[in-house]
């Protein structure tokens, strides 16, 4: 059995790795990029599910684990949360959701918030109080910022 020099190896190794550089530009895509990234953004979503689920919940924790905020109007907005810590330093954080999206803090320390939605525009939709105290979900609608909770109990 002959045995393949070391000049032929690499030009087949080349030759393979040109070929496979060459084909992604042949093909071409069945979607666009909109929905590549909705689909990453699920596929993410559902990794933080699980691995953030098998960790132990620790009730003495002074984060909460994820706040989710979600967008149901027609543009989209800046949701702004502020407080001040017992040490004098402000916590500030923000968000930019597009239509119909939903974004997340993470890590977020408990506590009584000052939070304000901006529309595209600067022009502020919605200011108030809200006390995060556990995981929860926020969801920017018509005139009124709402809890999944709220949501079922008017159904």
């Amino acid at each position: 059995m002959e045995s393949i020099s070391k000049s032929r190896a690499k030009t087949k190794l080349k030759s393979a790795f040109i070929a496979l550089l060459l084909c992604p530009m042949m093909a071409f895509p069945q979607s666009d990029a909109v929905n590549i990234i909705r689909g990453g953004e699920l596929l993410f979503g559902g990794l933080i599910t699980i691995f953030s689920a098998s960790k132990q919940k620790n009730s003495n924790s002074i984060y909460i684990e994820t706040v989710c905020i979600k967008n149901k109007l027609e543009e989209k907005i800046t949701f702004i949360i502020s407080r001040q810590t017992e040490d004098g330093d402000e916590i500030r954080k923000e968000l930019v959701i597009p239509k119909d999206g939903k974004e997340y803090f993470y890590e977020l320390p408990k506590g009584v918030y000052i939070y304000e939605v901006r529309l595209a525009n600067d022009e502020i939709f919605k200011k108030g109080e809200y006390r995060f105290a556990e995981k929860s979900t926020l969801i920017v609608e018509g005139e009124i910022i709402k809890t999944p909770v709220a949501v079922e109990a008017e159904n």
